[in-house]
C-alpha cells in the first residue's frame, strides 16, 4: 500500500490510475481521506454494494450477530435444505 500526501499528488489522476499496482491512500496531514484501488477483478455490482452504506450496515450487523450468537455449519445447512445425501438416506 502506498501513502501519498495530497499536497504531493500533483500528477493527473489518470497517471495514478494507469500505473496502479497497489492501493494508493491519499492523506491530508497524515490522515487518510481517499483511496485509489484497482477494480480489475470486480464487477459493477460488487463495487456498488461495497460502497453502499445500507448494505455495509447490514453486513456489519450480520458479522456482529455471527460473533455474538454463532452460526451453523455448512453440513447442518445442507441437511436443513435437504441437499445432504446422508440426510436424505436416513
Amino acid at each position: 500500500m502506498k501513502m501519498l500526501e495530497m499536497a504531493q499528488a500533483t500528477a493527473p489522476l489518470a497517471d495514478y490510475a494507469r500505473n496502479i499496482k497497489e492501493p494508493v491512500i491519499l492523506t491530508v496531514n497524515g490522515k487518510p481521506i481517499a483511496a485509489l484501488v484497482s477494480i480489475e477483478n470486480a464487477d459493477w455490482e460488487t463495487l456498488t454494494l461495497s460502497t453502499h452504506p445500507q448494505f455495509m450496515a447490514l453486513i456489519e450487523h450480520s458479522r456482529a450477530r455471527q460473533q455474538d450468537e454463532g452460526g451453523i455449519s455448512s453440513h447442518d445447512l445442507r441437511r436443513r435444505l435437504g441437499v445432504d445425501k446422508k440426510a436424505r438416506a436416513g
